[in-house]
């Protein structure tokens, strides 16, 4: 407390000091430097009046309360308020001491001086802050992490500026690379620009930085893999802000910079959506996403909540999932009614019930079985989730006029050679046949891998790499489409937006990543040589796994749509009678040996030939 009164007492010294320098400075002016001995004589009588006047309007309006090291623009108007106020508190009483109809000082004397006290005040906390934030940086510079922000763009200033104003001594940075020639040598929060990514190595070594931060949340994961190979020599910590899909709200945060994921390196520029179309069938309907507790469904649940949905209704079969997903919700959108619901999408009894009582006009159907080498040993429980699990749902969105229903489809339908691939393309085929005869507009979207998601190889080879190795890759010319789960999910959402009925749409995946190459780059984040340190063991194809994955069959073709990542296929039709009687034996069904599973199949896909794939020798 005596430090903000001793403060404050050098404030009010400053400051009246400064207003009197500021009238006697607008006399002199004036006058051009020859003052008339009245008006010296008026000043001089009425100086103290004045400067209590102008004390009490800075002390109104807050500026002995503000904390000057974190000046703003905002403080900058306060200051040009209270000496306006001050300006016509002291004019008025200017009035009172008026002699034959004369001021005791010029008018025009209190214009120039307001001009001078905006500038004297306003200078004097500015060049306050400066030297309390010189201060504080070379004080914590001395004592913490020396940092480097790549990217002077506006993610780069929030990171500054929220490093600067932590009261922490761990991150300091220096300044910023940037490869725009407009702001080399320029300044941001008193932060040079000290050169162009390529600088990195020589300012490394010269400022001994400890900590790099990647500060460019919009740029594609090719220009952050380069950044990366330019760091990677260097030997600093290399850290990122998010990307643009997880800076939701676009606010920064310290907190929210992490450590460089694969993801990083293999994302692209952020999707553009029609957010007005997306609103239009979201915001005030009642929406179920079947899977919520997924890893696509989570995330659907989490953008479907940023466009005000009526209700959100959180359908799956394992609780602690959606335990998970109904907490973080309730916390992140308070006002948002949410149903979580603990059904399994194979009982049709529970389905219409939860149908009946909640009414949906938008589903979200992401519930599946999906690991490819699982389903290879569990047929029938593959057939009964994808197939009669969809069949379920979508039904009951049929019977309850819901106005659109979104299938999540994979790659692995196209010309499938697993149990999980086959029973997807069915799941598309009920889709199909749904859309011809319901007013419901049925559609499904179909894409490849998405990087993170459990049961993945990133989450996998992240714990081999945390184990010390092996890493264990299947083939060496395997490869796989790859997109994160928010993009995916935004293409979801918008092609939901753009569906007419009965469409597959395909999502452009970019270009297929070599999983040895994945594996490589994995290792290399985390501070290891592949090979020397950690080593990569071929282990072979597993049962109902391809080298490679296809987006459509030879005989689908595709057209294009408004959105530059968003096809649509034309499949072959489906035919009914043999989906109908497929459908009747599966239902009635209560147990099938794999064979019979397959040979079911067969019946309906005639492309499907399950291969039991050897395993290959071991490489390397």
């Amino acid at each position: 407390m005596a430090r903000y009164y001793w403060r404050m007492f050098i404030f009010i010294l400053a400051d009246a000091v400064l207003v009197n320098m500021a009238l006697l400075l607008a006399l002199w002016l004036r006058f051009d430097g020859n003052i008339p001995a009245q008006y010296y004589a008026s000043y001089r009588s009425m100086a103290l009046l004045f400067t209590l006047v102008w004390l009490i309007s800075f002390y109104a309006f807050g500026l002995y309360a503000r904390m000057w090291q974190y000046a703003s623009v905002s403080d900058l108007l306060s200051i040009v308020g209270a000496v306006t106020a001050g300006v016509f508190v002291n004019i008025s009483l200017a009035y009172f001491y008026m002699e034959g109809g004369k001021f005791p000082l010029p008018r025009t004397v209190f214009i120039i001086a307001w001009l001078l006290n905006v500038v004297l005040i306003g200078g004097f906390r500015f060049s306050w802050r400066l030297f309390l934030n010189r201060g504080i940086h070379f004080g914590r510079l001395r004592a913490g992490r020396p940092v480097l922000i790549v990217g002077a763009g506006e993610a780069g200033a929030a990171v500054a500026r929220e490093l600067n104003n932590q009261n922490n001594h761990h991150h300091v940075p220096v300044g910023f690379v940037d490869d725009d020639p407009a702001k080399q040598k320029m300044q941001l929060f008193g932060l040079p620009v000290l050169g162009t990514r390529e600088d990195i190595p020589r300012l490394v070594d010269r400022y001994a930085i400890e900590e790099i931060i990647i500060a460019m949340p919009s740029v594609p994961g090719r220009v952050i893999r380069e950044i990366v190979e330019i760091c990677r020599p260097t030997g600093a910590k290399l850290r990122i802000l998010p990307g643009i899909y997880e800076l939701i709200d676009g606010k920064v945060t310290v907190s929210q910079i992490r450590n460089v994921e694969v993801e990083d390196l293999l994302g692209r520029e952020p999707v553009k959506v029609n957010l007005e179309e997306i609103a239009g069938y979201l915001e005030d309907r009642t929406v179920l996403v079947t899977g919520a507790g997924g890893s696509i469904g989570s995330e659907l649940c989490r953008q479907i909540a940023q466009f005000n949905p009526r209700k959100l209704i959180l359908l799956g079969h394992g609780e602690n999932s959606i335990f998970e997903i109904h907490r973080e919700l309730s916390q992140g959108y308070p006002e948002l009614e949410l149903a979580p619901a603990i059904v399994d999408v194979r009982d049709a009894a529970s389905i219409n019930r939860l149908f009946g009582v909640h009414r949906p006009h938008v589903v979200f159907h992401a519930a599946a079985h999906k690991h490819v080498p699982l389903m290879e040993e569990n047929a029938f429980e593959a057939l009964k989730n994808n197939v009669w699990g969809t069949f379920n749902v979508a039904r009951a969105a049929h019977d309850c006029n819901v106005r659109t229903f979104v299938l999540i489809s994979t790659d692995k339908a196209v010309n499938p050679v697993s149990i999980m691939g086959a029973t997807k393309r069915v799941a598309e085929m009920v889709v199909q046949e749904m859309a011809l005869k319901s007013k419901t507009c049925f559609a499904a979207v179909r894409f490849g891998n998405v990087l993170g998601s459990r049961g993945s190889v990133v989450p996998i080879f992240k714990k081999q790499i945390a184990s010390g190795g092996p890493v264990t890759v299947t083939h060496p010319e395997m490869t796989r489409y790859f997109m994160t789960i928010p993009e995916a999910v935004q293409l979801i959402i918008q092609a939901g937006a753009m569906a007419r009925g009965g469409e597959i749409f395909v999502l452009d995946m970019g270009e297929p990543v070599k999983i040895v190459e994945l594996a490589e780059t994995m290792i290399r984040l985390s501070g290891f040589e592949p090979g020397e340190d950690i080593e990569i063991v071929f282990t072979g194809v597993r049962p109902g796994e391809k080298l490679s994955e296809e987006l459509l069959t030879s005989a689908e073709k595709v057209n294009s749509t408004r959105h530059e990542r968003i096809f649509i296929a034309r499949p072959e039709p489906v035919d009914s009678a043999k989906l109908n009687h497929f459908l009747s034996v599966l239902g009635n069904a209560g147990w099938l040996s794999e064979e019979e599973a397959v040979a079911l199949l067969q019946g309906l896909i005639p492309n499907f030939r399950k291969e039991k794939w050897n395993k290959v020798a071991q490489v390397g």
